[in-house]
């Protein structure tokens, strides 16, 4: 058939379908509309298919030709057409933001923190390849996004979205959905270089200038962010157990604070003694939160969780070392560097809180258990005993000696006797 002899049969309003020629058909099955088919064989089968875009005469003649030959060929071959697209259809990742959610969804949901890769995701990666296919994604797409974070003097965190990129591309070539990992041939010299353990500790003396410069510094530095800091120095627990708790889960009239399994980084819930001086930090926060289930509640409508966010101390501690933009776009004063403290972070806070204890002749073991430690070696194995009144002991003595700095009271303490390395 040609084209004049095609519209003829399409004016006659006749039903059914006609041979074009070479397996090519022109079918109409409803009054008006006409499209192409494709009859081939393969595999011993015969198979039937409508090119994409195969409506007529939106598609011609000549290209609905071409497009037979294209399946007559693929047929010849040993591949069949229909089959293949029929499984193109059913593939569902196509983006990076497709892989992450698979990925998340079956491995990643897995881990002790599945939060971590999401955040390092969507905050570092899906800005620079979110929205890209996965087979789009080269190695020079790795390199600005592990560079990027290094550049935001954050190395450690540029080792971990290295880590998190090579993951969710090993995850691709599990799929099959490209023959090669592009993250694969980075190390951490390539992005925040070879870690060292930090070993940054604070002195009576610095923490009472900390203190000063932060009870000047609000509303900037917001009273709920100072007592997060006086409970994370003298309780020695991590920032996100702190900022993820519940009312629920504490008993002031014990004075106990039951951390369950689920959100402890050792995956074993433990019972923390709070002090006369904590009490009194907590109560202050359950008048703030006014009602909320959360001890550290979300402050932004919206908030994807009811507690703050795991970067709102980090922020807040570092506007104060000028490394954050103020509303004008200009860098935050460094007040804590002008008031002499050199930079430290709020996880710096738990070693102090350790460091602490050791000066005030705290039991190493007991010390160990105090920042939920796991007791190494043998001892670990055989040594269950959680040294609830021992900690009790301990960590009202820290209170005890850092808390008339918290509150502001004068002449309190004298810090000239007492030494931390």
């Amino acid at each position: 058939m040609n084209d004049k002899q095609i519209k003829a049969f399409l004016k006659s309003k006749e039903l059914g379908r006609k041979a074009v020629g070479d397996g090519l058909y022109i079918r109409v099955q409803t009054e008006g509309v006409a499209y192409w088919e494709v009859r081939y064989s393969v595999n011993g089968k015969r198979r039937s298919m409508v090119p994409n875009g195969g409506i007529y005469p939106a598609m011609s003649l000549v290209e609905a030709k071409a497009e037979a030959a294209k399946i007559k060929l693929l047929a010849k071959q040993g591949v069949d057409p229909l089959a293949e697209r029929e499984r193109q259809q059913e593939e569902t990742i196509k983006t990076v933001n497709d892989l992450f959610e698979d990925w998340y969804q079956t491995t990643a949901v897995r881990l002790k923190h599945p939060e971590i890769p999401q955040r390092m995701y969507t905050k570092d990666i899906k800005p620079t390849i979110g929205q890209l296919k996965v087979e789009d994604v080269n190695a020079r797409d790795i390199r600005a996004i592990i560079h990027k974070v290094a550049k935001s003097n954050r190395p450690t965190v540029a080792n971990k979205t290295l880590l998190c990129c090579k993951q969710l591309f090993n995850h691709a070539c599990k799929l099959d959905l490209i023959s090669g990992n592009p993250a694969a041939a980075f190390k951490p010299v390539d992005a925040g270089g070879i870690e060292k353990s930090r070993s940054r500790a604070l002195s009576l003396n610095e923490i009472a200038t900390v203190f000063t410069v932060l009870r000047e510094s609000k509303p900037s530095f917001s009273h709920e962010n100072y007592l997060a800091v006086a409970l994370l120095l003298c309780l020695g627990v991590r920032k996100g157990e702190l900022i993820a708790a519940k009312w629920s889960e504490f008993d002031f009239d014990e004075q106990l604070w039951h951390m369950p399994e689920e959100r402890s980084k050792t995956g074993v819930g433990i019972t923390i003694p709070l002090s006369d001086f904590a009490i009194e930090w907590f109560k202050e926060l359950r008048v703030i939160a006014c009602g909320a289930e959360y001890v550290f509640p979300a402050r932004k409508i919206g908030k994807r969780r009811g507690y703050i966010s795991n970067d709102t101390l980090n922020h807040a501690l570092a506007k104060l070392f000028g490394q954050k933009l103020d509303s004008h776009g200009q860098t935050t004063e460094n007040v804590l560097g002008k008031a002499g403290i050199s930079h430290f972070t709020v996880h710096d806070l738990r070693r102090s809180c350790r460091t602490l204890l050791a000066s005030l002749k705290v039991a190493p073991h007991i010390a160990e258990r105090c920042l939920n430690h796991k007791l190494k070696g043998i001892e670990g194995t055989y040594n269950q005993h959680d040294y609830l009144e021992e900690r009790r002991e301990a960590l009202g003595k820290l209170a005890a000696l850092v808390s008339p700095i918290v509150n502001n009271q004068a002449n309190v303490v004298s810090f000239t006797n007492i030494k931390i390395s």
